[in-house]
C-alpha cells in the first residue's frame, strides 16, 4: 500500500479535516479498488499539488468546504499551471483522475459533488506506442549473449527473461515476480501471473520458454525452493527492472538493433505478431491481461493491409 501523509506535514497546505480524509481515500484505493503502489504515490502526488494550488487560490490551507463544489474553472486553472510547469498530457490526464477519485471519494459520504470534475474534459492523449520488433530481431534477444558477460549463468538469467517477454507477453514485473512453484506449472503447458491490481490469468507456455528458464536454473549458483524469487541479481537479492533495462541497452549496442528494442516492446512484439498470425484481439486481451478491449486496440496497432485481408476473407460480398 502507498505510504501515508503524515498529518503534520500536511497542515501547511491542507486542514487536518482534509488529510485526515485524504489517507481514508489512499487505504480505501488500495484496499477496495486494488490500486497498485506505483499508481498510489503517483494519485497522492497529484492531489497534494492540487490542494497546493487551491490553498494559493483561496488564500487559506484548503478544506473540505473548498472541494466540496468544484467547477471545471477550478480544474482548467490548476491543469494551466502544470501545462506551464512542463507536464505533458499523460500527467494532467492522471493527476485528473486522481482528483475525481478523491472527490468521488468525499461524495460517497456526502462531503462534495463530484459533478464539475465530470464536466472537465481530460487532455488529449498522445496515441504514442512502443514500435513492434521484427520477429527475427526480438529472436535474437532470446538467446544467452555468453561473449557479453563473464558470467555465463547471468547471460542464461537475461536470456530466459527475454523470452518470457516475448513468448508470454509478459511485464517486467511480472516476470520478475516469478517464483520456482511458478515454473513448475508450466509442465501443463501454461503458468498463472499476477499482473496489475492483483488480477492473476492463465498465460501459454511454449517449450522454448521452459527450456531457457531451466538453462538458467541449471546454471544459476543460488538454490531457489518452493515462493522464493526466481530471477536473481549478481549478488543474489532480487533481479530489478533497472538491471534489465540496462541490459537491454548493452544488447541493442551488440546486436545492432534500433533504439525502438526495450523490454516494453517485446510485450507488445508478442501481441502484435500473434494479431498478425490470426490471433483475435479478445485472446490476446485476456493474455496480456488488458482490464478492457479498448485497450488492447490501441495496444496492437492493426495495419491496413491486414484489415482488409480480414475483410475479403470474411466478408460474404467481398
Amino acid at each position: 500500500m502507498s505510504k501515508l501523509v503524515n498529518t503534520h506535514e500536511f497542515l501547511i497546505y491542507c486542514s487536518a479535516k482534509l488529510a485526515e480524509e485524504k489517507n481514508a481515500w489512499l487505504a480505501w484505493a488500495a484496499d477496495q479498488k486494488r490500486m497498485s503502489p506505483k499508481t498510489l504515490d503517483a494519485y497522492e502526488r497529484d492531489v497534494r499539488q492540487f490542494l497546493m494550488h487551491l490553498t494559493g487560490h483561496v488564500g487559506e490551507p484548503a478544506d473540505v468546504k473548498h472541494v466540496a463544489d468544484l467547477k471545471p474553472l477550478d480544474m482548467r486553472g490548476f491543469m494551466a499551471r502544470r501545462r506551464e510547469a512542463g507536464a505533458e498530457a499523460r500527467t494532467l490526464g492522471r493527476g485528473l483522475a486522481g482528483i475525481r477519485s478523491f472527490i468521488r471519494f468525499l461524495e460517497k459520504k456526502g462531503m462534495a459533488n463530484s459533478a464539475g470534475l465530470a464536466a472537465t474534459r481530460s487532455p488529449k492523449q498522445p496515441k504514442t506506442l512502443p514500435k513492434a520488433l521484427p520477429a527475427s530481431q526480438a529472436m535474437k534477444l532470446t538467446k544467452p549473449q555468453e561473449h557479453l558477460s563473464e558470467t555465463p549463468w547471468i547471460a542464461a538469467r537475461d536470456a530466459a527473461v527475454m523470452t518470457l517477454l516475448y513468448g508470454c507477453g509478459l511485464r517486467i514485473g511480472e516476470a520478475l515476480s516469478l517464483t520456482p512453484n511458478i515454473i513448475k506449472s508450466a509442465s501443463t503447458g501454461s503458468i498463472r501471473v499476477t499482473g496489475k491490481g492483483g488480477v492473476t490469468r492463465l498465460v501459454p507456455v511454449l517449450p522454448q520458454v521452459v527450456e531457457a528458464v531451466e538453462n538458467y536454473l541449471k546454471l544459476c549458483p543460488y538454490v531457489m525452493e518452493g515462493d522464493d524469487i526466481l530471477f536473481r541479481g549478481a549478488k543474489g537479492g532480487k533481479l530489478q527492472p533497472a538491471i534489465v533495462q540496462k541490459t537491454m541497452r548493452v544488447l541493442r549496442g551488440a546486436l545492432g538493433l534500433p533504439d525502438s528494442a526495450t523490454p516494453h516492446a517485446l510485450r507488445h512484439s508478442f501481441a502484435t505478431h500473434l494479431l498478425a498470425g490470426g490471433g483475435d484481439l479478445r485472446t490476446i486481451q485476456e493474455l496480456l491481461g488488458h482490464a478492457s478491449l479498448s485497450t488492447t486496440q490501441i495496444y496492437t496497432s492493426v495495419d491496413t493491409s491486414r484489415l482488409m485481408d480480414i475483410y475479403e476473407k470474411a466478408h460474404p460480398r467481398a
